[in-house]
C-alpha cells in the first residue's frame, strides 16, 4: 500500500524464483485475537485505533486525495459488520481541505507469525482502493499507533505484507485482487505479488488469509493457497519479516485507484470478523529421523539430501563449511535436496549440518559431518562484446560447466545501462528458447541435462530489457572438457521458425533486419506479404488447419517452408 517513496518502476518479465513449497507449511491453531464485531456504534477501542494525521505535505502517498477520519460516518459496526466507508464531501482537517473522506484502523494489537483471516465484501467502484494490509510494528510512521513506541524504522526495512487489494491493477479483471511483499529488495511495484480471482467480489463475502511463519508468507483466497513468498536467501533485504506485524484496514481514494467518477457519492468496505491465530502450546517435540548424505559433486557444487520427522510438520536444515552457511526447510518426512554452490574445485569441504523445529527444538543426533571433495572443474568460461542482434557496449561474460551429464551454462550482462533485464538461452540447432534463472543482478543460468561426453553443443543469449534486446554470439562447447571453446561461424547460422505445427504465434529468427515474409495456402493465395525484423511473430490464430506455405527474402537469399498450422 505505501509504494510512494520508493516507487521502482520495474520492467519485469517474470517473478523472481523462490524454491517454495505450495502448501501452507505451518498450521495455526489457536485463536489469540479476533474482533467480530457484535457491538454496534464505534469500532472497539480496545482493538482499533484511527489513524488521521497528515503525512508531511499534506497527503497521504500515492496520490491519494482522501482525509481519514475518526467520523462514525466512515467507520461503525452494525448488526455484527464493521463498515468503512469512501464518501464523496468535503471535509477540512489539520488545515487541508480534502473532497474525500474514509477510514484507515490500526490494530492495537502487534504479532510475529501466525495466520490471519479477514472475511470480507469489498467495493468495486472505480477510484476506490481498498486494504488489509500489514506493516512492521517498528515502523517510523508520524500519526500511527506504534509509532512513539517503537517506530525506528522507515519504509520499505520495516517490511509490509499486502494480503489483499484490489482497484489498482487496470488490465485485471473486475474480481481480481492481489498480495504483496514490500522489502529493501523490491518495493513500490514490487515483483513479490501473486494474484486471484474471486466470484463478485462487491456482493460476496470472501475470506483472505495470509499464514507466516519462519519459512515463507502465503496468501489465500478462501482457503486456497494462490501465492507463497520465500527468499532462498534471508536477510534484512529480502525477509524484514522476523518481527512483529500490524493489521490496516483502509479505502483509499484516486492515486494508482483508477480516476474518481463525477457521480461517485459513496462505497464501503464490509468486514465480518477478524481473527489471528497462532501456536500456544509449547513443542518440546525435536525433530528425529536425521540424516544427511551427500548427493551429486561437481567441481563447483555439492549436493546434500537431508531428512527429518517432526511433529510441527516441518523442519529447518542449517549447513556450516569453512566461512560459508546455508539453510533450507522442508516438510516432515519430505527429503530435501540442497546444493552448496560457488565452491573451489579439487578442494575437500567438512559440512556441518543440523536439523531443528520452528520452536528451536534440535535433533538430537545433532550435528552430522560430512566430508567431501570437490572434483576437477570442467568448465570454460569468457568475455565478448560481439552480437548476433542488437548490439553491447561493455559486454557479457559466459562459463559452460559439465556435471555429470548435464551442462550448467550461466551468462552475466555486463552493460550497466540496462534496467529490467531477463534472460533467455538460445539453442542453435534446432533453434528453441527457454527462460534462464536469475541467480543475482544481471548473472542468469539455466542447466541442461542429459548430454553426451565428446558432443558439441552451440548456445547463446538474448537479453531482454526495458527498451530492446540483445542477443550474444553462438558460444561452441564440448561437453565434458575444461576448455574447449569456439564461435559458431556465421555461415552456420540459420533461420528459424517455430512452432511447427503451430496453434497460435509463428515465431521467426530472421537474418537481415529487413525482410520480406509472404504465406500462402495449399492453393496459392496470398494471405500475408510483409517486411518485418529479424525478430517476428506472425500470427496464425486466424487460419484454419491445414498446411500453408512461408516465404523469406533477404540479402542471403529466399528460402521456403512448409508450415502446419494444427
Amino acid at each position: 500500500m505505501k509504494k510512494n517513496t520508493q516507487l521502482q518502476m520495474l520492467f519485469a518479465f517474470f517473478l523472481i524464483s523462490q524454491f517454495c513449497f505450495a502448501q501452507v507449511d505451518v498450521v495455526y491453531n489457536d485463536l489469540v485475537w479476533s474482533d467480530e464485531f457484535n457491538t454496534n456504534g464505534a469500532v472497539n477501542p480496545t482493538n482499533w485505533f484511527q489513524q488521521t494525521q497528515l503525512p508531511g505535505g499534506g497527503s497521504w502517498n500515492n496520490g491519494e486525495v482522501q482525509h481519514y477520519t475518526n467520523l462514525l460516518t466512515n467507520s461503525f459496526v452494525d448488526t455484527g459488520f464493521l463498515h468503512i466507508v469512501a464518501k464523496k464531501e468535503s471535509f477540512t482537517d489539520q488545515g487541508v481541505t480534502k473532497q474525500y473522506t474514509s477510514a484507515r484502523l490500526n490494530s492495537k494489537f502487534a504479532f510475529k507469525y501466525g495466520r490471519i483471516d479477514v472475511r470480507a465484501k469489498i467495493p468495486v467502484e472505480a477510484g476506490t482502493w481498498p486494504a488489509i494490509w500489514m506493516l512492521g510494528k517498528n515502523i517510523n510512521e508520524d500519526g500511527g499507533f506504534f509509532d512513539a513506541s517503537y517506530g525506528t524504522t522507515s519504509w520499505p526495512a520495516c517490511g509490509e505484507i499486502d494480503i489483499m487489494e484490489h482497484g489498482i491493477f487496470p488490465s485485471q479483471s473486475v474480481n481480481y485482487v492481489q498480495s504483496t511483499l514490500h522489502t529493501p529488495s523490491s518495493s513500490g511495484n514490487s515483483v513479490n505479488n501473486g494474484g486471484a480471482l474471486a466470484s463478485d467480489l462487491a456482493n460476496n463475502y470472501h475470506i483472505y488469509s495470509m499464514n507466516w511463519s519462519p519459512n515463507q508468507i502465503s496468501f489465500l483466497l478462501d482457503n486456497v493457497i494462490y501465492y507463497t513468498y520465500c527468499p532462498t536467501v534471508k536477510n534484512a533485504n529480502t525477509w524484514p519479516f522476523d518481527k512483529e506485524q500490524f493489521l490496516l484496514l483502509n479505502i483509499a481514494m484516486g492515486g494508482w485507484a483508477a480516476p474518481i467518477p463525477s457521480n461517485f457519492v459513496q462505497s464501503s468496505m464490509v468486514i465480518d470478523y477478524v481473527k489471528v491465530y497462532q501456536n500456544t502450546t509449547v513443542d518440546n517435540q525435536a525433530p528425529t529421523n536425521f540424516a544427511a548424505t551427500i548427493g551429486a559433486v561437481s567441481g563447483s557444487s555439492v549436493e546434500l539430501l537431508l531428512n527429518a520427522t517432526d511433529n510441527s510438520g516441518n523442519v529447518t536444515y542449517n549447513v556450516a563449511y569453512g566461512s560459508g552457511t546455508s539453510s533450507a526447510f522442508s516438510p516432515s518426512g519430505v527429503q530435501k535436496s540442497l546444493v552448496i554452490s560457488n565452491l573451489s574445485p579439487n578442494t575437500n569441504y567438512t559440512f556441518t549440518i543440523t536439523a531443528s523445529d520452528a520452536t528451536g527444538n534440535t535433533a538430537l543426533n545433532n550435528p552430522i559431518v560430512r566430508n567431501v571433495t570437490t572434483i576437477t572443474k570442467l568448465e570454460c568460461t569468457g568475455t565478448d562484446t560481439q552480437a548476433s542482434q542488437g548490439s553491447f557496449t561493455t559486454g557479457y561474460k559466459y562459463a559452460f560447466e559439465t556435471i555429470g551429464t548435464d551442462v550448467k551454462i550461466t551468462f552475466e550482462l555486463l552493460d550497466a545501462d540496462k534496467v529490467g533485464v531477463v534472460a533467455y538461452l538460445w539453442k542453435q540447432s534446432p533453434f528453441s528458447e527457454s527462460q534462464m534463472t536469475n541467480v543475482s543482478g544481471n548473472i542468469f543460468n539455466k542447466t541442461i541435462t542429459g548430454q553426451t561426453t565428446g558432443s558439441t553443443i552451440n548456445y547463446g543469449v538474448k537479453f531482454a530489457y526495458a527498451g530492446g534486446m540483445s542477443v550474444t554470439k553462438y558460444i561452441s562447447y564440448v561437453v565434458g572438457s575444461s576448455c574447449s571453446l569456439g564461435v559458431a561461424t556465421s555461415l552456420e547460422l540459420k533461420q528459424y521458425y517455430y512452432p511447427n505445427p503451430v496453434e497460435n504465434k509463428l515465431y521467426l529468427q530472421l537474418l537481415d533486419d529487413q525482410n520480406q515474409i509472404i504465406l500462402t495456402d495449399i492453393l496459392g493465395r496470398k494471405l500475408v506479404q510483409e517486411v518485418v525484423k529479424s525478430s517476428h511473430n506472425l500470427d496464425m490464430s486466424v487460419f484454419k488447419s491445414g498446411i500453408y506455405f512461408l516465404k523469406v527474402k533477404n540479402s542471403h537469399g529466399v528460402q521456403n517452408m512448409k508450415i502446419v498450422k494444427k
